[in-house]
């Protein structure tokens, strides 16, 4: 098939980017044809790979419609509209409808936001999109009963498919760590962009409890403050962060990589780490490619309880917070650290699943549902 896919795309530094490429990669493996209309921010021109036939600039309504004209006249077969509400333009992201009224083209939605209590705005924009769209995606359970229930999206349209994880090539965890100057040092690791949200505040002060009985405790923040973030408020929560750091005085058992990190960098830091931590301080995370990652990593993971930890963690594959708070993280990485037994436990449930997760298995799962709703669709109108 030729797919095209609407989404933000590298070297724009984006989680939706990023997954955007994976499934393109990946769809090309199963033999599908895919380019990319990226959404470009603000003020900003990127170099792009081929597979990038048109740009939006996100902020311009007509581009919307241009794109949507271009895909009409193109050699298509379906469109991948990845949706979140932030990388489109107008309020709430409105500048997508314009997209998909315009587009004669059948359309698959991605979601990657699925809010339990939205907006007004916000649920009609999920609504109208999933109306006229052949099939929606969702990656967890919770999120398509919220489909239904909220955004009144019929339960045969909506096919729930797991986030991808790269293929991690393993390395041996002592010796990255030797690598990496912290040999003999226990890790626990957050990464992913950088801003108020994430929770990593309460991650530090969970080291702060635990770094009398753990003196060597590290925690390693790798990552990046998000670009529209920093455009916005500069480093303002970074440097929160700091502060907070000395007034708890835990310098030499926190560890920052403030930049944007590669895969193939990211596979030594998620393969060195002993505890992955994942923070969020509020509930209706609907999905987490950081925590997907770890998964596929086959980590220890300890996290505060959100809708997608709380099922992607369920059955023993990691431990959950009752609260998101820093005593009870602490608690979590202490059981852990304590007892061998039960972390190799946990690593071994988490691989277990993130096998599932694998970026190629995935993209299966994409191509046989594509395939049967087209098939479907043609069936009707020869009927």
């Amino acid at each position: 098939m030729n797919i095209a896919i609407l989404s933000t795309y590298p070297p724009r530094e984006c989680g939706i980017a990023s997954f955007a490429r994976d499934l393109k990669n990946n769809l090309a493996i199963w033999g599908q044809n895919v380019s990319i209309l990226a959404i470009t921010d603000k003020n900003s021109m990127y170099d792009y790979p081929p597979e990038v036939v048109f740009e939006l600039r996100e902020d311009k309504k007509d581009d919307y419609n241009i794109a949507a004209e271009f895909l009409n006249s193109a050699e298509v077969d379906v469109v991948f509209i990845e949706h979140e509400y932030g990388i489109f333009g107008g309020r709430d992201g409105s500048f997508v409808l314009d997209f998909a009224s315009n587009l004669n083209k059948p359309f698959i939605l991605n979601t990657h936001t699925v809010l339990p209590h939205p907006g007004f705005r916000q649920r009609g924009i999920l609504a109208k999109l999933g109306k006229k769209a052949l099939a929606v995606i969702c990656m967890t359970r919770r999120s398509s009963e919220l489909l239904n229930r909220v955004y009144r999206i019929p339960v045969e349209k909506i096919y729930v498919v797991p986030h991808g994880v790269p293929m991690f090539r393993e390395k041996p965890r002592e010796l990255l760590k030797k690598s990496y100057n912290i040999a003999g040092r226990t890790l626990v690791t957050t990464f992913g962009f950088i801003g108020p949200g994430k929770g990593i505040e309460l991650g530090i002060k969970a080291i702060s409890i635990l770094k009398e009985k753990y003196p060597d405790i590290i925690y390693l923040v790798a990552g990046e403050t998000h670009p529209n973030l920093k455009k916005r408020m500069g480093e303002t929560y970074r440097d929160s962060l700091l502060d907070l750091i000395e007034k708890l005085n835990v310098k030499d058992n926190i560890k920052f990589i403030n930049r944007y990190i590669s895969l193939e960098e990211l596979g030594e830091i998620l393969h060195m780490t002993d505890i992955y931590l994942t923070p969020y301080p509020h509930r209706n995370q609907a999905v987490s490619g950081t925590l997907s990652y770890a998964v596929g990593c086959g980590r220890a993971i300890v996290s505060t309880p959100y809708d997608y930890s709380l099922e992607i963690l369920s059955e023993g594959r990691g431990l959950v917070a009752s609260e998101a708070n820093p005593e009870q993280l602490a608690d979590l990485i202490d059981r852990i650290l304590s007892n061998p037994q039960l972390k190799a436990q946990l690593e071994k449930r988490a691989m277990k699943l993130g096998k599932t997760m694998l970026w190629p298995e995935v993209a299966k799962s994409y191509v046989r549902i594509l395939q049967g709703i087209l098939q479907v669709n043609a069936e009707r109108k020869v009927y």
